[in-house]
């Protein structure tokens, strides 16, 4: 009797990709846009020049004037100034515009990694390049003669402040980016800051401003961010004038965030 022998297929184990872990992560996704950086010095100079060239124009062109009505010591009062033009809008934003157009991102979207990952590594870039750009300015500060009434510990507080003051603006043209996918609607989101660095104290101290723009001046974060750097190289450790400082970063970095993290979630579901 002929018998057919019949085989049996063996049977196959489906392989899921797993997640390596938020930290991981965040990891990769700030490893590579920090390796990036220097590939792309462009993004990066500007960023030092202009600070660097504001502060030793103002002070050329201001310090007798500001020290004739009661400014001590305008190069401590301007080196605030300097730190925060060096550090706000600097991000990756361009870069993650750039893995949108190419398709990279909406790749990424395929794999296990956490999609909060995809942009908080992308701020934990930003938030090591923004303090590595207040260093030069700091020594330029020191090369002309100011100094921290808190000494060691106020610089590094003064570096920690002005690279969360970047940190909390960065949102914005995430946000931007997410939404739009357009390089140069990210490049004009500078321009969400730039009037708000001359309705403030970038100047002319607080007290000595009048009118609409001493109005303007008392809802501004960055008139509190100021106060509470100058309070570090001045002052010393006024928690009267920090926190409020520490404050305004908090509120714009919320909003920035919400904006960024919203534009996010959509891109997500659309991809």
């Amino acid at each position: 009797m002929n018998s057919s022998a019949t085989t049996t297929a063996p049977p196959t184990t489906r392989i899921e990709p797993k997640s390596a872990g938020f930290f991981r992560d965040l990891s990769s996704v700030a490893t590579r846009a920090l390796r990036a950086i220097p590939r792309d010095p462009a993004a990066v100079i500007p960023a030092l020049i202009v600070p660097l060239f504001f502060f030793v124009v103002n002070i050329g062109a201001l310090e007798s004037v500001a020290e004739g009505i009661g400014v001590a010591d305008f190069r401590a009062f301007q080196l605030p100034v300097a730190i925060v033009f060096a550090v706000t809008g600097v991000s990756r934003a361009s870069d993650l515009v750039t893995d949108i157009s190419s398709g990279y991102f909406d790749r990424l979207l395929l794999t296990p990694m956490r999609r909060s990952a995809l942009l908080l590594g992308l701020m934990v870039a930003d938030l090591v390049l923004v303090i590595a750009l207040c260093v030069p300015v700091l020594i330029l500060g020191f090369f002309v003669g100011v100094e921290f009434a808190t000494g060691l510990p106020g610089v590094i507080a003064f570096l920690l402040i002005g690279g969360l003051w970047g940190l909390a603006f960065t949102g914005f043209p995430y946000a931007i980016a997410l939404r739009t996918g357009s390089p140069a609607a990210v490049n004009a989101s500078f321009l969400l800051f730039f009037p708000f660095a001359f309705l403030t104290t970038s100047f002319l101290p607080q007290e000595a401003l009048t009118g609409w723009l001493a109005a303007i001046a008392d809802y501004n974060p960055i008139t509190y961010l100021l106060a509470a750097l100058r309070s570090l190289l001045s002052e010393g450790w006024v928690w009267a004038d920090l926190w409020p400082g520490l404050l305004a970063i908090a509120i714009v970095g919320a909003v920035s965030f919400t904006l960024a993290f919203g534009a996010l979630g959509g891109r997500v579901s659309r991809g």
